[in-house]
């Protein structure tokens, strides 16, 4: 018998299915939903912190709040304050929750000063954790979880400290760490450059894997873009919420005897690459990370904790489980 060749279908433009709708469906959820943005800043007082965060959102946010709460004081030193705020650009709405953990390496014995923030950051994933487990769960669980901590290093131009090691060492393996040079204008270019040179080297030398994290590369496009990141950290940063006249323009800077640091301009400062992670290439990755690996780690130990806890008060054999520090 004849053999029935198939022709080839070919979909032609008449049976058009539609699927780039989907985008537009996306789209307007998303800006019904607006978006949610969690950022902890970390450093001893005087490196800018506010001034930064106020600059990353140009406008005021590290001072005037929509709603600020008080976390219980762990150790006397460090007192965690987190402060919402929202905004809007373009139709697009944003919350953004700033978390200040002033008192952070401004002690004379800064031993364990990382602990409260670890605490602060644990109890937001037990807070997430214990709305997801509740027979009637909300349909959007409220998200307090740390989605990045930017972390502040002093430019001294030498190399870490011990407290940066411990922090980023202990603090990388529980969220998203991006590493900044705080007040990046006291150094030159050339002390700069080996600065964050030598910092890298630590990062790696010590096993600290800060954001973007390599294993967590999707493809070769997003390895190609993450590296071009992961040669620039940490970011040297300026940060200031004063606008200056530059050549007929209003640009956010710094003045200096030499002449007015241009925050948003990379050849003065990488404010603007820091900005751009954050914000305008990276935010839902970030999200999406704390999510799907750093939440999930503390979930699947507590869930284990709690089968164990249970097999053990119903005499059942168990097996042991090596529960990370908290």
């Amino acid at each position: 018998g004849s053999v029935l060749q198939k022709a080839p279908v070919v979909l032609k433009h008449s049976c058009y299915v539609g699927i780039d709708a989907i985008l537009e469906q996306m789209r307007r959820k998303a800006m019904k939903q607006g978006f949610e943005l969690n950022i902890m800043v970390v450093g001893q007082s005087g490196l800018g912190k506010s001034t930064l965060m106020n600059t990353l959102f140009k406008s005021k946010v590290s001072r005037k709040s929509v709603q600020a709460t008080s976390q219980e004081k762990i150790p006397k030193t460090i007192h965690i304050k987190s402060v919402s705020h929202d905004i809007e650009e373009k139709g697009v709405r944003m919350k953004l929750t700033v978390i200040d953990t002033p008192g952070f390496g401004d002690q004379i014995n800064n031993e364990n000063c990382w602990q409260p923030i670890m605490k602060f950051i644990n109890a937001q994933y037990e807070q997430y954790l214990q709305e997801e487990i509740n027979i009637n769960r909300k349909k959007r669980i409220p998200d307090s979880r740390v989605h990045c901590c930017i972390y502040f290093i002093p430019p001294t131009g030498h190399c870490l400290r011990p407290l940066d090691v411990e922090f980023m060492r202990r603090l990388s393996k529980v969220v998203n760490i991006v590493p900044v040079i705080a007040k990046a204008d006291t150094l030159t270019l050339e002390e700069r450059d080996f600065f964050k040179q030598k910092i890298r080297e630590e990062l790696r030398a010590n096993g600290i894997d800060v954001y973007p994290q390599k294993e967590f590369d999707e493809d070769a496009e997003d390895r190609m873009i993450n590296d071009k990141i992961r040669e620039m950290i940490p970011f040297a940063v300026v940060g200031s919420d004063q606008e200056y006249q530059v050549n007929g323009r209003r640009l956010l800077g710094r003045k200096t005897k030499w002449g007015t640091i241009e925050v948003e301009n990379i050849a003065h400062c990488e404010f603007a690459y820091l900005r751009d992670l954050l914000i305008r290439t990276h935010m839902e990755n970030i999200k999406d990370i704390t999510s799907s690996i750093h939440y999930e780690v503390y979930r699947v130990r507590r869930l284990n904790e709690n089968n164990t806890a249970v097999a053990h008060a119903n005499g059942l054999p168990q097996h042991h489980m090596t529960s990370h520090e908290m």
